[in-house]
């Protein structure tokens, strides 16, 4: 069973793709579906985040210290370099449209928790290091993607927009999933029944993310072929920022001569973003905004996991 487990993680990006492309497939050719997918995503999500979150080792940091070093150089990479990055992209393409910003803020300001683990494994960086830093990227994302859209807000992002969704969606989707989470892991050394469900959850995130994939995917793709027009900027600037960002996280383990391993999983993190677990956010916004921003996020996903297929062969060869 484990070795299953481990082939469909290695072979993720190609499952991922499947769902997208089918999704395209079921949403254009069967569009009255687009209601029935729409109603799955809450539900399919709300899994995803558990079990996203269950992988996630709270409880055992103090067991697996990270070097100093390398933490100073995952924040600087992650919330100082590339917020300057992304600030520097947006001013370049002069984004203006809301939904788009938003969007595009969203996906590149919060750095992944999840495949980024498997990535780093496969492109031959510290795997146990990514999974360890992942309560250290989600905390600090969490605190200070607030402050970014504060810093970014030149036109008053959200003058136009009712929070009280947006909180909605965070409580819901990110704050009870990461409770739940939190409790399975406490109690899991105490009552079997309980370790037996949090191992189960461990088989979740690739089926629950393709699933995702697939019915917003299914459920946008008629209202994104009429958006079409946006995607060439955005996937300029992923294309863009793909390429820039394991710079970005090389470059800030240089700094504290840090070993080779140890630069590559950097480099695999400063990459790779955090669009799943964004996505109910960008959800729960106005009608005028969702598809676009959806549009936006899930084109970041598309870009990003073909940037996986070369970064797993190219990073080792180039970060040596």
């Amino acid at each position: 069973m484990q070795q299953l487990k481990t082939k469909i993680e290695n072979y993720q990006i190609y499952i991922y793709f499947a769902a997208i492309l089918l999704g395209v497939i079921v949403g254009l050719t069967l569009d009255y579906t687009s209601t029935l997918l729409e109603s799955l995503i809450p539900i399919f999500i709300g899994i995803l985040m558990l079990s996203m979150f269950s992988q996630i080792p709270f409880f055992n940091l103090r067991k697996n210290v990270l070097s100093v070093k390398y933490i100073i150089a995952l924040v600087l990479s992650n919330f100082v370099l590339i917020p300057i990055l992304v600030f520097c992209l947006i001013s370049l393409f002069n984004i203006t449209s809301t939904a788009i910003l938003i969007g595009i803020m969203l996906v590149l300001l919060t750095p992944c928790i999840d495949y980024v683990v498997v990535f780093t494994s496969l492109g031959k960086g510290n795997a146990q290091y990514m999974l360890f830093s992942t309560p250290i990227l989600f905390i600090l994302q969490i605190i200070l993607l607030p402050l970014y859209f504060a810093i970014f807000n030149k036109e008053n992002l959200f003058t136009s927009i009712d929070l009280a969704p947006f909180v909605q969606s965070f409580i819901i989707f990110i704050v009870l999933p990461l409770v739940i989470a939190m409790l399975l892991q406490y109690f899991s050394k105490r009552t079997l029944i309980i370790a037996k469900t949090l191992n189960i959850t461990e088989w979740l995130p690739e089926i629950f993310m393709s699933f995702v994939l697939f019915s917003v995917v299914g459920s946008q793709i008629h209202k994104i072929t009429h958006d079409l027009n946006i995607l060439a900027t955005v996937v300029l600037i992923y294309i863009i920022f793909m390429i820039i960002a394991p710079y970005i996280g090389y470059m800030s383990g240089k700094l504290f001569a840090l070993e080779t391993e140890t630069l590559r999983t950097l480099a695999f993190s400063s990459s790779t973003r955090n669009a799943l677990v964004v996505l109910p956010l960008a959800l729960s916004l106005p009608d005028r905004l969702v598809t676009i921003t959806t549009t936006v996020i899930i084109t970041q996903t598309l870009v990003e996991l073909t940037g996986e297929i070369f970064y797993i062969k190219v990073i080792p060869k180039l970060i040596k």
